[in-house]
């Protein structure tokens, strides 16, 4: 009996060294979010209702409510995406989390966003950044997105390219604009302009056609 309680002892030991070994955990996507809170500091949470022209009132995923000073962020055009209430915000604070230096509309941020082809323009292609993480591409072959984060004030767009055989890439972007219907960002090499997809017109019930009368059948 003692045998085996020892034996089972050093199995454990084992086991349990395997699993703290040198290994990394992947960051999990949530909304976009970074949860890594070694690698970022960015706190994520609700835009509250007591948030201002110049302070923003945050209430974290952890139950905080803290408010931050954004006005030197909005001079530098760094409150990106507007404030409302309830939407959901990310934000790159100082040290003591009282003065912000970079506010992200996480909620602004969702949606489908084209701009035309860059090879004929004769159509719209772009990305649809969607809730949890998930990113898509919109009409493009070559091209296919598929997550997305924000991490230390960057978006992270992970892709894959046609014929690189599931090789994935991974870009950080620098968010330059956000607003209801536009977003541009840019990398080292290139700037990317988009503008919100509109809605594909349908034609069902306000299609009203006349009703046919004699004139029409008279030969």
């Amino acid at each position: 009996m003692k045998k085996f309680s020892i034996l089972f002892l050093l199995v454990a030991a084992v086991l349990m060294m395997g699993s703290c070994g040198g290994n990394t955990q992947k960051v999990p996507f949530d909304n976009g979010d970074s949860l890594n809170v070694d690698q970022d500091s960015t706190v994520y949470g609700i835009c509250g209702e007591a948030t201002s022209m110049n302070v923003l009132q945050v209430i974290t995923d952890t139950g905080d409510t803290l408010a931050f000073d954004i006005s030197a962020a909005r001079d530098n055009g760094k409150v990106l995406g507007g404030l409302q209430a309830g939407d959901r915000m990310a934000v790159l604070p100082n040290g003591d989390k009282t003065v912000a230096s970079l506010v992200i509309n996480q909620s602004t941020l969702l949606g489908n966003w084209v701009m035309p082809n860059p090879i004929d323009g004769s159509d719209e292609v772009g990305i649809s950044i969607k809730e949890g993480g998930i990113a898509e591409s919109i009409d493009q072959g070559s091209i296919i997105y598929r997550t997305w984060r924000l991490v230390r004030g960057q978006l992270e767009i992970v892709m894959v390219r046609d014929g690189a055989t599931d090789v994935e890439e991974v870009g950080f972007y620098d968010i330059l604009k956000l607003q209801a219907d536009t977003l541009v960002y840019r990398d080292a090499e290139e700037t990317f302009e988009y503008y919100r997809q509109k809605p594909k017109e349908t034609y069902g019930d306000d299609v009203k056609l006349e009703d046919a009368s004699y004139e029409d059948f008279k030969m």
